[in-house]
């Protein structure tokens, strides 16, 4: 009973907190040029219109006429200048904005990485800061960015994106909004100068903006809001008896490369399905923190920092036995998926070359928890 009235009390507490965050829209596209600044000047324009005190927290015009003349008539938080490297720069004022509790701010380039020195390594963290001070904002971020597609916009584009996101930013959204082109139509708008200066357009259509890679941005794009809108479903939606929530096992070595794979592979399950989900390291005794080579040892905090910024929780367990140890992770943590690398990989030889493999299956199938082998 007391258990109960703590629930209750537990989820009232969570509702105001909850009623007191500002409200969080994110614009994406599968590129740059697709219209996301010049859609949020135009939304901006439409809350002013209807009495709400919009303000301009950061805006990136790219000198593009038709967008910079959207500013017009829009009231614009000044920036905030800092002389760094013997240049002066300038980054969004988080407190100004913050201090001036407008009810919604425009904040663009959501992935920018912030000068050196500032309170907030990103801007995304601004964001969450504001947000958390009431404050509606409205945003807007690329596809490449996000940090769980970071390898498919490598092999879709060979162009490794450095500014990301985690994909627990976008999960915060209460709204997520494509802005959507064909690609004929982003290629002409290039070509039309609409996007870059005349000077960069030759460039721009040999390397990204080609055909074949758009659609399969555009598809990556397409694929994020119908995932966000499956999340608003089953956070909106009363849940029955009936529905199994799922919750996700990775399964990880100290093999960077392959460790990397699974954990962003698990985070878009985990972002698709709406679910919590674990990253898991078994640490044997040849990889004991006094015989484990350096770079090992540096490539795994890496994997556990890059699972920590997706959304998992890092379980690191000293073991012996590999399979007893992630069954025992599976029963006390309630996981329905289990996510491992491709067999070949050293990690899972050992569970794969011997009758141990059979049992973790069996034992997995008589539980009714799915075993996924990520290629």
């Amino acid at each position: 009973m007391d258990n109960e009235k703590e629930n209750n009390v537990k989820h009232f507490l969570d509702l105001i907190q909850k009623s007191r965050k500002g409200k969080f829209k994110v614009y994406i596209g599968m590129s740059a040029g697709v219209g996301k600044t010049f859609r949020m000047l135009q939304e901006a324009h439409t809350l002013l219109r209807n009495g709400i005190d919009v303000k301009i927290g950061y805006i990136e015009t790219h000198n593009r006429k038709e967008t910079h003349e959207l500013l017009d008539g829009l009231p614009v938080i000044p920036r905030r200048s800092i002389f760094y490297k013997g240049k002066q720069l300038e980054e969004m004022d988080v407190q100004a904005i913050i201090n001036l509790r407008p009810e919604v701010v425009i904040v663009d380039e959501l992935a920018h990485t912030n000068i050196e020195g500032s309170k907030n390594e990103k801007r995304w963290q601004d964001v969450l800061e504001i947000l958390e001070s009431g404050i509606n904002v409205i945003s807007a971020v690329n596809i490449q960015h996000i940090e769980s597609l970071n390898q498919d916009v490598k092999r879709i584009t060979n162009v490794d994106v450095k500014e990301r996101i985690p994909d627990n930013v976008l999960r915060l959204a209460d709204e997520v909004v494509n802005i959507d082109l064909t690609s004929e139509d982003l290629i002409d708008r290039l070509k039309e100068g609409k996007i870059y200066t005349a000077d960069k357009i030759q460039t721009a259509l040999n390397n990204f903006f080609k055909a074949d890679q758009i659609l399969q941005l555009r598809e990556l794009a397409l694929k994020e809001v119908a995932s966000q809108v499956v999340r608003k479903v089953e956070n909106e939606v009363p849940k029955t008896q009936a529905l199994r929530h799922e919750k996700l096992l990775a399964c990880i070595s100290s093999n960077d490369r392959t460790a990397k794979n699974i954990i962003r592979k698990t985070a878009r399950l985990a972002s698709y399905y709406n679910s919590d989900w674990y990253v898991l390291y078994v640490q044997l005794p040849k990889e004991s923190s006094d015989k484990i080579a350096l770079d090992k040892q540096r490539h795994l905090i890496n994997n556990f920092k890059l699972a920590t910024q997706l959304g998992a929780e890092v379980i690191k367990i000293e073991s012996t036995n590999i399979t007893d140890t992630m069954l025992k992770v599976v029963e006390q943590k309630e996981i329905t998926t289990v996510c491992i690398g491709k067999p070949h990989f050293n990690f899972f030889k050992v569970i794969l070359s011997t009758s141990i493999f059979r049992r973790l299956l069996s034992r997995l199938s008589l539980s009714n928890v799915d075993l996924v082998i990520l290629s």
